[in-house]
């Protein structure tokens, strides 16, 4: 939700409010003993804020994508790690009985 910095026009208190862009703009001051009417001031905005590690390309990979992945390299690990068996020998073709 964006924040609004507002200004009393009576007593000239400044404050912020928290407001969904849907929502009307305040009217009245808050402080005590005063119900002047507000004005909505320009703000500057807020600037963009990333958290956490870092974003990368492979953060946002599919399931199926990962999936293949991680068979991919179960598969060369495996292979790697274990020697190839030897290929079984030829077996001659048999003929049809006539």
């Amino acid at each position: 939700m964006p924040t609004y910095d507002y200004e009393c026009q009576t007593c000239g208190h400044k404050f912020e409010a928290r407001q969904s862009m849907k929502d009307p703009h305040l009217t009245d001051c808050p402080q005590e003993n005063c119900a002047g009417p507000v004005k909505r001031l320009i703000g500057l905005g807020s600037g963009l804020i990333f958290k956490g590690s870092g974003f990368y390309i492979t953060d946002y990979r599919s399931d199926s994508y990962k999936a293949a992945a991680k068979q991919d390299s179960a598969a060369s690990s495996s292979s790697s790690s274990a020697p190839t068996p030897a290929p079984a020998p030829a077996k001659p073709a048999s003929s049809p009985a006539p």
